[in-house]
């Protein structure tokens, strides 16, 4: 009757499982039906760019995933002073007294790591050549913005990660570097802001893709530490000034993949989709490099012609996570946000109900074989809406991470064919 697109699983007068009808639809004439035959079908979309600055995190390191390819993030911030003396008294008459000691960067965590940080990495840390200019007109920078630097590196360190029971890393600084630094204040040559942006642009920190496993986070604490000292007498007097990171406008991550190999290579600009018929039947969500699913659901419509009058009154949704694709270095997340989008894959809003945003939870219910790990979206009113729109327009939901723009978290879900995987779709509709 309906082109063979839906299936009657069931119907009765209330259904025995763990749907509930109101007390306003019960009626002897009443009956309630359920379907979970209903097409749902999931593509994956590369989203144009994603806002990273403002994100108030330095997001570096680089992996190998087995699923989306090479995973890089480099980190680009600007520096300030609050103090442009090199001396806490007015004067200055000692000013020749004082010597260049040493120069460093101190990176303090902020306990966000991903991939496998038992192996150690190396952080090279370069001077920027260009000032901190975005490329377009909403002074915003992006995950594929990119300036200029020098390629000779200011400083290097090669450790193993501790995000969590460490609080900071040290990272050596050249000495002709801190000490042309040292001098232009000592010589009153930086007297101001301005001073200091047009000769210190800013840092790029990155880690070479042969020397890491992880990407790490650091915090905007983080500090631009000169050392030096002033004799005297028998004694020597040790000072410090600092450089830190006030403008967190002036601060982005650059976050690339090379997808090369996997799955999801092929994938497209972002007005268009690929169907997980082309991608294992899977679907793909990774944050930072702007990798999303939409879901669509062509046949909604045929459900008003089942009576003549009915309602969806409750439909959930079980998207399944691939098995073998998370671990304890790949973890999953607890939610997934959902937003409205159109036919040409713009976000219209995020998806509420009763303006409560809805998102799919994660059940991690521990099991022999993993059957209950799964994410549950409700999507009643949903339905309900696309059903009786009047307009051929349909519109289609994203499933995004929650944070976007600061992580490189990802999840694969499978679609309705894939055997192990298989996204359910279950909903309750009532004739009266």
């Amino acid at each position: 009757m309906f082109l063979g697109l839906l299936m009657v699983s069931c119907d009765s007068d209330v259904d025995t499982g763990k749907f509930i009808v109101g007390s306003d639809y019960l009626s002897v004439k009443n009956k309630v039906i359920s379907i979970d035959t209903m097409t749902v079908t999931l593509s994956t979309i590369k989203l144009d760019s994603l806002v990273t600055s403002s994100e108030s995190r330095i997001l570096v390191g680089n992996y190998d995933d087995p699923l989306f390819g090479k995973i890089k993030s480099n980190s680009y911030f600007q520096v300030l002073t609050s103090s442009f003396n090199l001396y806490s008294q007015n004067s200055d008459t000692d000013a020749t007294g004082y010597v260049f000691d040493s120069i460093a960067m101190i990176m303090r965590y902020d306990d966000y790591y991903y991939a496998d940080t038992t192996k150690v990495q190396t952080l090279n840390i370069h001077r920027v050549l260009k000032k901190f200019k975005p490329n377009k007109e909403d002074d915003s920078f992006y995950n594929n913005s990119v300036l200029d630097f020098n390629t000779t590196s200011l400083g290097t360190i090669t450790y193993k990660p501790k995000p969590i029971g460490q609080d900071s890393i040290n990272i050596k600084l050249d000495n002709d570097f801190g000490l042309e630094l040292f001098n232009k204040f000592k010589n009153n040559e930086i007297s101001n802001e301005s001073d200091l942006t047009e000769y210190l642009k800013g840092f790029m920190i990155t880690s070479p893709t042969t020397s890491s496993s992880s990407v790490i986070g650091f915090n905007l604490s983080s500090t631009l530490r000169l050392y030096y000292s002033k004799g005297n007498g028998d004694a020597e007097e040790s000072f410090s000034k600092d450089f830190v990171i006030s403008n967190a406008a002036k601060q982005f991550n650059s976050i690339s993949s090379d997808r090369l190999g996997t799955l999801i290579q092929d994938l497209p600009l972002s007005k268009q989709n690929l169907p997980s018929v082309y991608t294992g039947n899977k679907g793909f969500i990774q944050a930072g490099t702007g990798v999303v699913c939409r879901l669509d659901f062509p046949n909604v419509k045929q459900l008003k012609y089942l009576a003549e009058k009915g309602a969806i009154v409750d439909a959930k949704l079980i998207l399944k996570p691939v098995k073998n694709s998370y671990s304890d270095r790949f973890p999953l997340p607890e939610k997934l946000s959902v937003y409205l989008v159109d036919n040409m894959n713009r976000i219209k809003s995020t998806l509420t109900s009763n303006n409560v945003n809805v998102t799919a939870v994660l059940n991690n219910t521990e099991d022999e074989f993993g059957e209950n790990i799964q994410y549950e979206l409700l999507l009643g009113p949903f339905l309900q809406k696309e059903m009786l729109k009047e307009s051929d327009k349909k519109s289609g939901l994203f499933l995004t991470m929650p944070i976007l723009s600061k992580v490189v978290d990802r999840v694969v879900l499978g679609d309705q064919t894939n055997k192990e995987s298989k996204l359910k779709l279950q909903i309750y509709y009532i004739t009266y």
